[in-house]
């Protein structure tokens, strides 16, 4: 399927390193930034930040509006801030994974036993593939004995080139900030949520890290799978059913 015309003026806004810079930044803050702000991350002059952002606003990735912005007391006019439009381009940005959860269904279809229904194929199927993933890694890393918080770092780097965007809430807690399969996941929460649950149990199963687990635990804008070492009280790796963006 090709790309519509707003799709191919959004990639060639951030052709520019330093909008793509610009981009990253805002889509991994979450909040809306002022111009100043952004000056002040990236090391550059505000009249230039200001053009660079205008542009992300003219290709249909950004938006603003004026609203007061906490630290900031100035008299006069509030200050212009700039943050994600709700729908951006559908192209992977955040980077999803259609082809791997196609292939897991599809191998689920075709691999399908008489005592089990599709949705069990694909659950046995997705953690196939992420056991085949986690002892690949294993064998890269060639770890010792491996705690909950190096199972974790090791994980952090695995995901980080599958799109999940993780983020080390705790040093036992990696949390999940994107969700490779959005928007299929909103149209099957519960059957591509289960299935991203499986293929990162399969995944820490395969690298050896028996002491994390990934929970069901969605929250909204993050991937509907968390993962944590050891249990709080309270937590089940089956709670949570639905993936909500």
């Amino acid at each position: 399927m090709g790309l519509d015309h707003a799709s191919l003026s959004a990639l060639a806004a951030l052709g520019d390193a330093t909008r793509l810079r610009m981009f990253e930044l805002i889509r991994q803050a979450r909040l809306p930034v002022t111009r100043e702000e952004v000056a002040n991350s990236l090391g550059i002059s505000r009249k230039l930040a200001a053009f660079h952002l205008d542009k992300l606003v003219a290709a249909g990735l950004l938006q603003t509006r004026y609203e007061a912005s906490a630290g900031i007391r100035k008299v006069g006019r509030r200050p212009k801030v700039y943050e994600l439009v709700t729908e951006a381009i559908a192209v992977t940005i955040p980077e999803r994974r259609y082809g791997m959860l196609a292939d897991v269904l599809t191998e689920a279809v075709l691999t399908e036993a008489e005592d089990e229904s599709a949705r069990e194929a694909a659950l046995r199927v997705a953690h196939q593939r992420g056991q085949a993933l986690g002892e690949a890694e294993r064998e890269r890393v060639r770890p010792g004995r491996l705690g909950a918080e190096r199972g974790l770092s090791i994980a952090a780097e695995t995901l980080a080139d599958f799109g999940f965007e993780p983020e080390r809430a705790a040093p036992t807690l990696l949390r999940l900030r994107n969700c490779p399969f959005h928007p299929l996941a909103a149209k099957a929460p519960d059957l591509v949520c289960a299935v991203n649950q499986a293929f990162l149990a399969g995944y820490l199963h395969g690298l050896g890290s028996d002491r994390t687990t990934a929970v069901l635990a969605p929250r909204p804008g993050s991937c509907c799978v968390e993962l944590r070492g050891e249990y709080t009280t309270g937590d089940s790796p089956h709670r949570g059913t639905a993936c909500e963006r």
